[in-house]
């Protein structure tokens, strides 16, 4: 969530920078602004007449202890006055104070200055790129059709059970694919960060603290009855474990790390290229999350980035990083790297990371800050990345690694996976 207070003394740098996402702000704004002046304006005068009526009680008291009766009963006529104009004040500064946060939830985040102009993702910047693809064999096949070729994953029967996009593993694809996640923790905990194990159900809070509501409820599942949300990612739960602290300055960086099934509903989404493990509505990934001093934040992702970069170069997959220009920048981030494999079989990029910087922006929502070297208590960075989200991983894999004989596994895996061959 932005911040009203430098909305107020910025304003013109919010309508520039949002205009990178190719949003027109100025009208918003204009409504953030006077939402705000309102709402002051109510906190005074209700404060003025708190203050008038707590004088005419002291007032009162004493007038009655020495007999002046007549005039404590007029002071008690105007206390009653009084409460009625607080009544009215509260309320004018309540509703006040609801639309100035609805309309703060309504902005995204502003982009950082990295971040490129444009609309879509055809806009996205490449930065880098690593690894050869490979020369594929005569008839070779994508992962949907490597999958049951060699009975690894079941998609059908997941139909039965639940429906698309919710496969079953089975065999040496299960064993994959636990073997994917224990090497994605154990290279995240080697480079410090400490591993959790969290809820897959978050309440609303949560959702707000993080920034997918009210964006995203639409595509997020709700468990009407309890009121509660399915994550889409690890960095919901995570990141709110720290909702509404004040930490010290030493405690910083916070570097955590957790695995968990994802729910998205995905709606809208059809088409050749969500075929197979390349668009699902649950999956697994491993996620990191820093929360970080203002000042070290952009060296944190930095790091975030290379760490990825290690893990693919491990794996022994193609990659390339895009820079997200300012129209597929997700709604919360200030800036975004995306990892991409690529898959020979498809001859598509698919994306398996979002590494971000959120500056402020969801540490404002989550009231989360520390108190500086200065004293003052000042709001955190957060940030969060993919290492890694696993459907798409596991397709590279499959497609990338396939021989005439069988699949080939990478030798960075064979010790979780306990096979170094499909066949």
């Amino acid at each position: 969530m932005l911040q009203v207070t430098d909305i107020r003394e910025n304003k013109e740098k919010y309508i520039k920078a949002l205009a990178k996402r190719g949003i027109d702000a100025t009208s918003v704004l204009e409504e953030v602004l006077n939402a705000d002046e309102e709402r002051r304006s109510s906190q005074a005068q209700l404060d003025e007449v708190l203050a008038q009526s707590n004088s005419y009680s002291k007032e009162i008291g004493k007038l009655f202890q020495t007999g002046e009766t007549q005039r404590a009963n007029e002071l008690k006529e105007k206390t009653v006055q009084l409460k009625e104009s607080s009544k009215q004040l509260n309320e004018q500064m309540l509703a006040a104070a609801e639309k100035l946060q609805q309309l703060l939830y309504s902005l995204p985040n502003i982009p950082n200055e990295l971040v490129p102009a444009g609309t879509d993702e055809n806009d996205n910047e490449q930065v880098y790129a690593e690894g050869e693809i490979p020369k594929l064999v005569d008839g070779a096949l994508p992962h949907w059709e490597l999958a049951k070729k060699y009975d690894l994953i079941d998609f059908e029967l997941g139909v039965k059970i639940t429906g698309a996009g919710f496969p079953v593993y089975k065999g040496k694809g299960a064993r994959l694919q636990r073997g994917l996640i224990s090497y994605f923790l154990d290279k995240n905990t080697s480079a410090g960060y400490t591993e959790y194990q969290v809820p897959h159900l978050v309440n609303e809070a949560s959702g707000f603290g993080t920034g997918q509501l009210p964006d995203k409820e639409g595509q997020m599942y709700h468990v009407g009855i309890d009121d509660l949300y399915l994550i889409p990612t690890a960095e919901v739960p995570v990141t709110n474990m720290f909702r509404g602290n004040l930490l010290t300055h030493s405690e910083l960086p916070i570097t955590c790390t957790g695995y968990t099934p994802c729910f998205r509903r995905e709606a809208g989404s059809y088409g050749a290229h969500v075929r197979g493990l390349n668009r699902l509505h649950q999956f697994d990934k491993v996620e990191i999350v820093r929360i970080e001093h203002p000042d070290n934040s952009y060296a944190a992702l930095d790091g975030m980035v290379a760490h990825v970069k290690e893990i693919l170069r491990e794996l022994k997959l193609p990659y390339r990083i895009l820079r997200l220009c300012g129209g597929d920048l997700g709604f919360t981030s200030a800036l975004t790297y995306d990892f991409e494999v690529f898959s020979t079989a498809q001859d598509r990029w698919l994306e398996i990371s979002s590494v971000s910087n959120f500056e402020t922006f969801q540490a404002n929502r989550l009231k989360l800050r520390f108190k500086d070297t200065d004293g003052k208590n000042k709001l955190v960075h957060t940030l969060n990345g993919s290492a890694l989200a696993l459907p798409r991983v596991l397709a590279g894999i499959l497609e990338n690694y396939q021989t005439d004989k069988g699949i080939k596994i990478p030798e960075v895996l064979v010790p979780y996976c306990g096979f170094d061959f499909i066949d």
